[in-house]
């Protein structure tokens, strides 16, 4: 990104600047920072931004008179004249919490277009309401809710679940707290103090998060910052006096910083790093058409398609599926198996970040087990070497499962990914008793998943 900025005329971003962001993009050093001016909405009356049209919603639950606050209303407004009136606090979450809940507003183009460009694989939103998750899982994983989603709060610190680089599935940080029926997001501007203090605070910082924001190149697109704001969030991203050299830069792209002399005067002597481009859903537009141009055809998405890649599994395990368990070595195989069951149509769940301790996550796992409909335990010469590993509860789990069923009723469908002999492996007698099918590198045979399509159709015939 060039050092030499003329704010004066507000620059649209210049050949050599466009070149170098893809660069980035494509090395995965960009992570794109999501604001409100870009979530319009197709709504009763036509296209509306989103927050205007929840402040509206949220005054009429609240009864507020909208005709004695200023055009165009925001949440913050509608708070304000709220507590005014000796309205509790507590109730604005609890009313927004069910107008979003009544919604089903479409992912916006512009959230699309940016689930669309793979390279990104973390991205934050300084907004509360799910349309960005929505738009990734609908042009990624078709529909399928997969990608991660954390939400900070100052009374409950969520960071990334690993480093960037070792995220197993796309990831979606709401900076500012996610929709909820208590106060934990920022609705008004007392909110946004809470919050910003809390991110700067010594032992409520985000700490993987943080580290990302300030060793990367950062898209603010469409926030809503005001000028002193923005100067605090730039600061607090990256750390250091924005006067200091550094490496990386951002680029503000929106519909208010360009036309605010102030702010452009103080990132002119500032911030040489930060580029400012006029317009939020056009930079957008014009980051997927240069992104998409660059590309081969077989790696491009479509609006709506689904992308043919090897998947994670979704987030929560979907109802009628296969439940597979294995040794975390075995990932590439068990990743093999899932992507032939897809294009078989059968539905599978697997722990994908393999987190092995915890209560919850002990009952998040039995709970899955007592209600996929399938259990495949996969065998290999890594389960033979590991004597004790949390796999070998989940096959506990799953033969415990079975004595609730009769003799016949088939539940266990193990198999070998390598050449590990499946009689004389260290597995539960009840697997050998089944028969241990042999699927060498985690490819399903034709046979195998018609087998498992016809356990389907008649666990559906008995079930009608």
């Amino acid at each position: 990104m060039s050092s030499v900025l003329p704010f004066e005329s507000a620059p649209r971003l210049d050949e050599d600047a466009w070149d170098d962001l893809l660069n980035f993009i494509e090395e995965k050093r960009v992570i794109p920072i999501v604001g409100p001016e870009l979530l319009t909405v197709e709504t009763e009356n036509g296209p509306r931004l989103l927050y205007e049209w929840m402040a509206e919603k949220l005054a009429a639950k609240l009864g507020v008179d909208t005709s004695r606050l200023p055009s165009p209303l925001t949440l913050n407004d509608v708070v304000c004249w709220f507590l005014a009136t000796r309205g509790r606090r507590e109730d604005t979450y609890t009313r927004m919490r069910s107008i979003l809940r009544e919604t089903t507003f479409a992912p916006p183009k512009a959230l699309r277009q940016l689930a669309q460009i793979t390279d990104f694989d973390l991205f934050i939103t300084t907004t509360f309401d799910s349309l960005l998750e929505n738009a990734i899982n609908a042009e990624r994983f078709g529909g399928a809710a997969t990608a991660d989603v954390i939400g900070y709060a100052p009374n409950r610190v969520a960071d990334l679940p690993s480093e960037r680089e070792h995220l197993q599935r796309p990831a979606v940080y709401h900076l500012l707290g996610r929709c909820s029926a208590s106060p934990t997001y920022v609705i008004s501007d007392e909110d946004m103090l809470e919050f910003v203090c809390a991110l700067q605070s010594e032992h409520l910082t985000p700490e993987k998060l943080f580290y990302e924001l300030e060793h990367n190149h950062l898209l603010i697109i469409g926030s809503s910052f005001s000028n002193w704001l923005a100067r605090l969030f730039l600061r607090m991203a990256k750390r250091k006096r924005l006067s200091d050299p550094r490496d990386v830069g951002e680029v503000l792209a929106d519909d208010h910083t360009d036309g605010d002399d102030r702010l452009m005067a103080f990132l002119q002597q500032v911030s040489v790093r930060t580029r400012v481009y006029t317009g939020a859903a056009q930079f957008v537009d014009e980051l997927h058409r240069r992104w998409t141009a660059r590309r081969k055809p077989a790696d491009v998405i479509s609006l709506g398609a689904a992308p043919n890649r090897v998947m994670p599994p979704e987030r929560e395990m979907p109802e009628n599926a296969v439940f597979i368990s294995y040794a975390r070595e075995d990932l590439a195989a068990v990743q093999k198996l899932k992507a032939g069951f897809d294009a078989a149509g059968i539905k599978t769940w697997f722990d994908m970040e393999r987190l092995e301790g915890g209560d919850d996550y002990d009952l998040k796992i039995r709970k899955n087990i007592a209600r996929c409909s399938y259990f495949i335990p996969v065998v290999s010469a890594n389960t033979d070497r590991r004597l004790e590993a949390y796999f070998r509860r989940e096959w506990s789990y799953a033969i415990d499962r079975t004595r609730n069923m009769a003799d016949d009723a088939l539940f266990l469908l193990p198999v070998c990914v390598d050449g590990t002999n499946p009689q004389a492996a260290r597995v539960p007698d009840k697997f050998k008793a089944v028969h241990i099918t042999q699927l060498p590198g985690g490819e399903p045979t034709a046979e195998f998943t018609g087998r498992l399509r016809s356990l389907f159709a008649e666990r559906g015939r008995d079930e009608a």
